[in-house]
């Protein structure tokens, strides 16, 4: 197995075996402080907003890249090993499988303990709508979508970065991320600021969403879930989604589950209508995180084989007389 290969796979296992500890320095941390600090410079420089937005991605992303990139290189020079090591460790900080399980499963414990509240507490933490009025089926929905919307940005979109520019391409593709949750809010501070994040953001997530609805499907088929509901409603509700990505993984999991995610919520007191996605097959229980988490780890496993097996293929085809 070639090296990039070999540190993508170990960066997946150190994942689903550690997670994010939080007394870890982490690199997309690093990159949220940053960002603001670009945001405030930026904004001094220009009172044009969306000009002074461009400048700010344009500053992180250089920042990301060639730090990320010295970092490696440096090491090189020093040990091979010890690059390969850091390499290993800048992957695993950009993945995010064990910790959405992690959530997802304490949402579900509380649920089990019929304590509300504190179901409540703990979606609120995955999600951006009102969760205190919120009931059990409620707070499932919200938990499920969130794993459903985060199995790309925070698991298929690094390791497809990962395996066209290593250690480099799965920072600068969370460097946009995180700058499209920083700034890609659409009010008065960032409507014009965050244009520049979110629509780097829409053009990353763009084919990684896209592969990554037709994996779910596949992982669906090897749970033994509803593979054919999970084709049916990828295609027909995957573009009903606000975000031109976000509704692929997000009908690929409703249909597998038979569950109808998104419609009407409360955000910040405000009544806010969406679109449903998936037919209401069953009412949401609380034994669909689980079954969402498992499509979570498979979708990792087949996303990992997949672009790893791709690399692999185009070396050895490349090295072919």
């Amino acid at each position: 197995m070639m090296l990039l290969e070999l540190q993508i796979s170990l960066a997946v296992i150190l994942d689903q075996l550690c997670g994010d500890p939080r007394w870890l320095p982490h690199p997309v941390r690093l990159l949220g402080n940053f960002a603001l600090l670009a945001e405030k410079g930026c904004r001094t420089l220009f009172t044009h907003k969306k000009t002074a937005g461009v400048l700010t991605v344009t500053i992180v992303l250089l920042a990301a890249g060639f730090t990320t990139a010295g970092l490696l290189y440096g090491l090189g020079l020093v040990n091979q090993a010890l690059q390969m090591a850091a390499g290993v460790i800048l992957l695993y900080t950009c993945l995010a499988a064990k910790d959405l399980a992690v959530h997802s499963r304490a949402v579900y414990q509380a649920l089990q303990d019929h304590d509300l509240e504190l179901a409540r507490k703990r979606v609120a933490m995955m999600v951006g709508r009102d969760t205190q009025h919120l009931d059990e089926a409620g707070i499932t929905r919200a938990c499920i979508e969130s794993v459903a919307e985060n199995i790309v940005d925070g698991v298929t979109a690094p390791l497809f970065y990962a395996a066209l520019a290593g250690p480099v391409g799965a920072l600068l593709y969370k460097a946009v991320n995180t700058m499209d949750s920083t700034f890609g809010y659409k009010n008065a501070k960032y409507r014009e600021f965050g244009w520049a994040a979110a629509r780097l953001d829409d053009l990353a997530n763009f084919l990684p969403a896209r592969i990554t609805g037709l994996i779910i499907v596949a992982a669906a088929y090897m749970l033994r879930l509803g593979t054919n509901q999970a084709w049916r409603i990828f295609k027909r509700d995957r573009l009903r989604h606000a975000s031109p990505n976000s509704g692929h993984s997000e009908a690929a999991v409703a249909g597998a589950l038979g569950l109808q995610l998104g419609g009407s919520n409360f955000y910040f007191g405000s009544l806010v209508h969406k679109p449903t996605i998936g037919n209401p097959e069953h009412p949401p229980r609380t034994k669909h995180i689980l079954l969402a988490n498992r499509l979570l780890l498979i979708t990792t496993l087949l996303a990992g084989l997949l672009f790893i097996g791709i690399r692999l293929a185009v070396t050895v085809y490349q090295g072919k007389p």
